[in-house]
């Protein structure tokens, strides 16, 4: 009888286990992510606090970042397409590490070339710095060459998830397939 019990307590852990999401990004505490105000491609100054509700998906980049922004946001704009209806559910923000080149006009341009709905966010150095420092971000800009105003940044290539309780969940490093992306957002916002 006890056998039996004992079989029956580590079925009934392995059938819980199956029913378990294994979320595809790589896990964080669950601590509330940092606030921050900047100013938005969409008009006056866009706060993470507001955004409750939401789920916000973070990355930071630059307008003439050779590959692995425009590679990012193209993801994005499957994930966003990916959820249908849902996408007014979801902000995915694009924070400049440029802001010498990335005005409000040129962000605009830029994330609107991927998805209408994706914001586009830049603020003075020290705004930025502030938020840079908030999520771990580097941030390396390279001298330009002699006789050129070009320069590449080296910078932090992961996409932050935000759950609607403003607790930082999730985080996808650089190549993450953007169909992990959409089925951990999808499963967020179910269980919200």
């Amino acid at each position: 009888m006890r056998m039996r019990s004992l079989w029956l307590v580590i079925l009934a852990a392995v059938l819980a286990a199956c029913g378990t999401y294994q979320y595809r990004g790589t896990t964080h505490p669950g601590d509330p992510a940092p606030d921050f105000t900047l100013q938005s491609t969409q008009g006056g100054t866009f706060r993470l606090a507001d955004q409750r509700g939401k789920v916000v998906l973070l990355f930071f980049g630059y307008t003439h970042c050779p590959d692995v922004c425009p590679t990012t946001l193209a993801a994005a704009r499957q994930v966003l397409n990916g959820l249908g209806d849902r996408a007014a559910q979801v902000r995915f923000v694009f924070i400049t590490v440029d802001p010498a080149r990335d005005t409000l006009a040129e962000l605009a341009a830029y994330t609107a070339h991927f998805h209408p709905d994706i914001i586009g966010l830049t603020g003075d150095e020290s705004a930025l710095q502030g938020v840079y420092d908030a999520y771990r971000i580097v941030v390396e800009r390279e001298t330009p060459a002699s006789g050129t105003s070009e320069y590449a940044v080296t910078h932090t290539a992961r996409i932050y998830l935000i759950d609607p309780a403003g607790r930082l969940r999730l985080s996808y490093p650089f190549g993450t397939p953007w169909q992990d992306v959409l089925e951990d957002v999808k499963h967020i916002l179910s269980s919200s």
